[in-house]
């Protein structure tokens, strides 16, 4: 009787096993799966800023391919599961600094289970010739996933963004935050695959060449491809130069209650836009082409205010330039989250409206069914932002600046919009004052450098409280701010027009690598058909 191969995504039971010493120690082998996922997502969360330790994320995902490879897929969903929450729990701690533990705990909770299906289906690939491919395009999938539902999406956690510092950085460049991420999935599957062929050689003393030119491939190319996409990385000035400045005027107080006192928060932005005039005056910093305020700078409405007016009005004719203002403005009956441009002359003379507003922040899905659980929720987002339709590209002092508020650098579309507008500068406005000092605002920071490489702009991240900073188009940090003081970044950047091949590629890469998921997931399924078939003959 001849034995036959178990079906891809069913445990492989044919394989000789050491009986446990004891029930205790067979309950412990059972119980290590589930540990060393969870502690794999703990160990991907690590490599996350504002550490610098982004090569954790390679042995995370060697442990992940450990405990998901030839098992099936229900075991895989648990799996996964468990490698979100390790994960997702304490990269998203911040979400509940002012709200409580509810919303931080809901919200990991919920994306985990894009997690937990990535598991699973990483699960069903593992038995197919040159497995790591499939998972790690899985992996992809799961993340294009995450980005769209529910609510638009939530893209926060992105691999690539938590490789601003590492290696395979330029293959933002090549195609964008899918590539990126792949690639860095791709070799840590292959790394497991790699110790996992090692040892099988060492055991029996053969070399299986088809796995181990896989787990070599899985490793090399990522690597490789990075190396050679390192010319499409530079800082080098295509269309001159602009001497640009950064506010941070801080806030009163810390919290959601910020903003209470909001004509104290406009003071504080007008007030260290005068000191820097003033500076300018003395000599002691360069005279600023333009200025750029963060998101919330003014949360009151200038348009209606004529206080509001007048103080913009006198710190844009203190430092002579063209300033880029964060209201919230009422319009037609809307309430806006604006970016307002305005002249040290004219006034307002150009608006970008928020295109991705925040749910639960800035609109409150399924606001009936909420306010009947939780009237506080209702209180706290009384009215829903309405939403901006149109990139934003201010042109100041003859730089088009392309505006990225705030949540909005999470998203890939958003942001390439502004380039393909003709951005030769990014401003990423942000008000990060609501999560105090937690990591949320270096998670941010990071997002905002890998943008900058992935379409070679320099980015400017103006934060009400910061951390502000410039960023150059090759993601190093050339000037950044504390937390919770008032300050300014004055600095001459290059200004750059050329597309790289990701936004040129806009949203082709990540479409491709979803076809190779579901090619590679339709190959398993059907192979455990046959399988299965077979053993019933």
């Amino acid at each position: 009787m001849t034995a036959t191969a178990p079906p891809v995504g069913e445990p492989d039971r044919t394989q000789p096993r050491n009986t446990p010493a004891s029930p205790a120690a067979a309950r412990l082998l059972r119980l290590l799966p589930a540990a060393v996922a969870a502690l794999c997502g703990v160990l991907l969360y690590v490599s996350f800023p504002p550490r610098t330790l982004w090569w954790l994320a390679l042995p995370a995902f060697a442990g992940l391919g450990w405990a998901l490879r030839g098992r099936g897929w229900k075991a895989g969903l648990g799996l996964g599961y468990l490698f979100g929450l390790g994960f997702l729990l304490p990269l998203l701690v911040w979400t509940g600094v002012e709200v409580g533990p509810g919303p931080w705990l809901a919200l990991a909770a919920i994306e985990a289970v894009f997690v937990a299906l990535v598991g699973a289906g990483v699960a069903v690939v593992s038995r197919l010739p040159g497995w790591p491919l499939w998972a790690a395009a899985l992996w992809t999938a799961g993340e294009a996933a995450r980005a769209r539902v529910p609510f638009e999406g939530f893209p926060w956690g992105k691999i690539a963004f938590g490789q601003a510092d590492g290696l395979f950085l330029p293959l933002a460049a090549v195609g964008g935050t899918p590539v990126l991420g792949f690639a860095v999935v791709l070799c840590g599957f292959g790394l497991h695959e790699a110790v996992r062929a090692a040892v099988r050689a060492r055991r029996t003393g053969r070399i299986r060449r088809s796995a181990a030119a896989a787990a070599l491939l899985s490793v090399a190319v990522p690597v490789l491809g990075a190396l050679a996409a390192r010319p499409l990385v530079s800082a080098e000035a295509e269309d001159g130069t602009a001497t640009v400045a950064v506010i941070q005027g801080n806030v009163p107080r810390a919290g959601l209650d910020f903003n209470a006192q909001r004509r104290a928060v406009l003071d504080y932005h007008a007030r260290e836009t005068e000191r820097l005039a003033a500076e300018v005056e003395a000599g002691k910093a360069d005279r600023p082409d333009f200025v750029l305020w963060p998101e919330n700078s003014s949360d009151i409405d200038p348009f209606a205010n004529a206080d509001a007016r007048a103080v913009i009005d006198r710190a844009a004719r203190s430092i002579g330039a063209p300033i880029s203002v964060g209201g919230v403005v009422e319009r037609d009956g809307k309430l806006l989250n604006e970016q307002i441009l305005w002249d040290p002359a004219k006034g307002p003379v150009d608006t970008y409206d928020k295109r991705q507003i925040q749910p639960f922040g800035e609109y409150l899905p399924l606001r009936s069914l909420i306010g009947a659980m939780n009237d506080e929720w209702t209180s706290m987002v009384s009215q829903d932002f309405s939403r901006g339709t149109e990139p934003g590209v201010f042109t100041m002092a003859g730089t088009e600046v392309g505006l990225v508020t705030c949540y909005e650098a999470a998203f890939d579309w958003a942001v390439r919009s502004e380039v393909t507008d003709g951005a030769q500068l990014i401003s990423v406005p942000s008000n990060n004052a609501t999560f105090d000092r937690s990591e949320m605002t270096y998670q941010q920071l990071a997002m905002s450098r890998v943008r900058a490489v992935e379409h070679s702009r320099t980015v400017t991240v103006p934060v009400t409280s910061g951390v502000s900073a410039i960023i150059m188009p090759d993601g190093r940090i050339t000037q950044k701010t504390g937390m919770f003081v008032a300050d300014s970044l004055v600095q001459e950047v290059p200004l750059r027009s050329s597309q790289t091949p990701a936004t040129r590629l806009g949203v082709a890469p990540e479409i491709v690598l979803v076809l190779v998921a579901a090619g590679g997931l339709g190959w398993a399924v059907a192979a455990g058909v046959r399988g299965r078939r077979a053993g019933g003959v």
